[in-house]
C-alpha cells in the first residue's frame, strides 16, 4: 500500500491543511507553552470546546485585541467563561 503524494491530494484538502497550519502558527504565537498544552489536552476530551476557544483566540489576535501572550491562568478564565453552566438535578424518591 502506498501513501498518496502531496501533489495527488485534491485542492480542497491542500487548502484545509494550509489553514490548519496557519491556525497552529497563530496559536503558537499567542499562547504560552503551558496554555497550548492545556488546550491540546482539552481538544482530546472536548474537541468542540477547544474549537470554540481557538476561534475566539484567533479572532482576538487578528483584530489586534490581544495584549500579549495568553498564559495558562488566562486560558483557564477563558475556558470557564465559554463553558455552559451545568445543571443539577435532584431526584426525590417516594
Amino acid at each position: 500500500m502506498s501513501f498518496p503524494e502531496p501533489n495527488d491530494l485534491p485542492q480542497d484538502q491542500n487548502v484545509n491543511h494550509e489553514q490548519a497550519a496557519q491556525k497552529e502558527q497563530i496559536l503558537k504565537q499567542i499562547l504560552t507553552p503551558e496554555a497550548r498544552m492545556r488546550l491540546n489536552n482539552i481538544k482530546m476530551v472536548k474537541p468542540e470546546l477547544s474549537d470554540l476557544v481557538e476561534q475566539y483566540l484567533i479572532g482576538m489576535a487578528t483584530q489586534g485585541k490581544m495584549p500579549g501572550q495568553i498564559n495558562d491562568d488566562q486560558l483557564k478564565q477563558i475556558l470557564l467563561s465559554t463553558q455552559q453552566p451545568k445543571r443539577d438535578f435532584k431526584i426525590n424518591r417516594v
